[in-house]
């Protein structure tokens, strides 16, 4: 299996991370200003910021994976939680285990944070990642709304 390395996201991997993250929103049809994908990349490079943190996939010297995730307060529980809010790995990078690998690096950074509970979510159709979340997490039953 190929070995690949999974470390805090710098500010010198800003093309590198900018690759990943374009095919993310590529792969959900979505679209984001320049300013929002470098004040995303810069929040999350901040080390004052610590509530918005990225982690990602190298390998051979190439980013090959991206995750993101927020610790926030929660209403019904004391403790604070961890929202996964995106994760990705380049297609020629699937079936290494790779997705498992920065999910539990998640789950790593949110047990050191104290803050155990850790969710996320996707779209219905990703038939593939869901065959991962299966495996790492319990499907809950709810329905995502946004504001019209």
């Amino acid at each position: 299996m190929p070995e690949f390395n999974i470390r805090p996201l710098q500010k010198d991997d800003f093309e590198a991370w900018n690759r990943l993250w374009q095919g993310y929103l590529t792969f959900y049809e979505a679209s984001l200003s320049d300013e929002v994908t470098h004040t995303t990349f810069e929040r999350l490079c901040d080390p004052k910021t610590t509530d918005q943190n990225a982690l990602v996939a190298e390998q051979d010297g190439a980013l090959i994976g991206l995750v993101h995730f927020i610790f926030h307060a929660h209403n019904w529980q004391t403790a604070r939680v961890t929202y996964l809010q995106d994760l990705y790995a380049l297609p020629e990078a699937r079936g290494i285990g790779l997705g498992r690998a920065l999910i539990e690096s998640v789950y790593a950074a949110a047990d050191a944070n104290g803050t155990p509970s850790v969710y996320w979510m996707t779209q219905d159709f990703n038939a593939e990642a869901r065959k991962l979340y299966d495996r790492v997490g319990t499907l809950t039953p709810f329905i995502k709304y946004t504001r019209a």
